[in-house]
């Protein structure tokens, strides 16, 4: 059966490339030709420049033709391409690709994509929209936004509920904002770098502590004055990243249906810093705020480890900071984790 496609196909192209003609003549064949219709109003025709070459096409038969194109067929896979455009930088562009795996054949043709199943008693042969191949550029720019939750590592494990210090996992946001660029070395495989501006919180769990400016280190101290509502430290950064990717999809032309894994270091400045504890008095009914715009010790610069997974369009990140969050003797020891989802 995949013989029979490939000249389908082949005569399929013939047809397209020689439609404008064929109009502008009112539907009037050359005599040197040969017409094969089908349906009520489909034909195919392959034309001929001279006499010899028409009673030469006339003589071969379709297994002659088939070995006259001379397709190469990748044993592993089963595709054979037969239309090609090569450009001048090196890439290509397939036009027709025919893929055989045992009793199936699927056959791309431009837009449409033909499947033909011989598994049953009877052939099946269904035609229906292919996939949108999108171009794939050796340079793109793009922007890309980062969500997720922080908590921090103190000797390698997560602080326990009892340290004043301890992370309320959900209301501990991240946002970044990326302007990415990537440029392509090979087949799915990339080298991913950019700028981006992050925002880190880290809420406490325990609501009662608040986190002060000391005179020579940061204090957490336990507010029994107040009724505390929410107790925080925020930070923001400027940050440039650089990351190795590979596309698994992109390496077996299936787009983003593959898995992409990327990773890579980063370095950041920090822009700003401070702690922020919301609370109401004891009996009273209004929530106040008390602000400390300081830094509170925090690292000036801080270095790391990104790494990505992509699973189809859905694309999750995490970050550890190999430096510590404050500044060496000014606070506890805290290693910042991140995990979140690209968008």
């Amino acid at each position: 059966m995949k013989k029979y496609i490939l000249l389908f196909c082949l005569m399929a192209l013939v047809q397209v490339g020689y439609a404008s003609t064929m109009l502008s003549i009112d539907h009037k064949v050359p005599s040197d030709s040969i017409v094969v219709e089908f349906g009520k109003s489909g034909r195919i025709v392959i034309m001929v420049d001279s006499k010899e070459d028409f009673e030469k096409l006339k003589l071969m038969n379709i297994n002659q033709i088939i070995r006259e194109l001379d397709l190469e067929e990748n044993e592993d896979t089963g595709e054979s391409t037969i239309v090609e455009i090569k450009r001048k930088d090196g890439s290509s562009k397939q036009i027709v690709k025919v893929t055989e795996d045992g009793a199936e054949t699927e056959v791309y043709i431009g837009g449409l994509r033909l499947l033909v199943d011989e598994t049953g008693e009877n052939t099946k042969v269904r035609l229906e929209p292919g996939l949108k191949r999108r171009s794939d550029p050796p340079f793109r720019t793009y922007f890309n936004m980062d969500l997720g939750v922080n908590n921090y590592l103190e000797d390698g494990k997560f602080p326990t509920s009892d340290e004043p210090y301890a992370v309320k996992g959900w209301g501990s946001w991240n946002v970044g904002l990326n302007f990415m660029a990537a440029q392509r070395i090979s087949k799915g495989f990339y080298w991913d770098f950019g700028l981006g501006f992050q925002f880190y919180n880290f809420k406490f769990e325990n609501r009662d502590y608040q986190a002060v400016r000391g005179d020579d280190a940061i204090d957490f101290i336990q507010r029994t004055d107040v009724d505390g509502f929410k107790s925080k430290i925020s930070a923001s950064y400027i940050t440039a990243m650089t990351m190795l990717e590979l596309d698994f999809g992109k390496m077996k032309d299936n787009g983003r249906r593959g898995v992409r894994l990327a990773a890579g270091p980063y370095a950041g400045y920090r822009l700003g810093g401070q702690s922020k504890y919301v609370y109401r008095e004891l009996g009273g009914s209004g929530r106040h705020k008390d602000k400390q715009d300081t830094g509170l010790y925090l690292q000036n610069f801080r270095y790391g480890i990104r790494g990505e997974l992509g699973i189809g369009r859905v694309k999750f990140f995490t970050t550890y900071d190999l430096n510590e969050l404050f500044q060496e003797g000014k606070g506890p020891e805290l290693n910042p984790i991140t995990f979140g989802i690209v968008l």
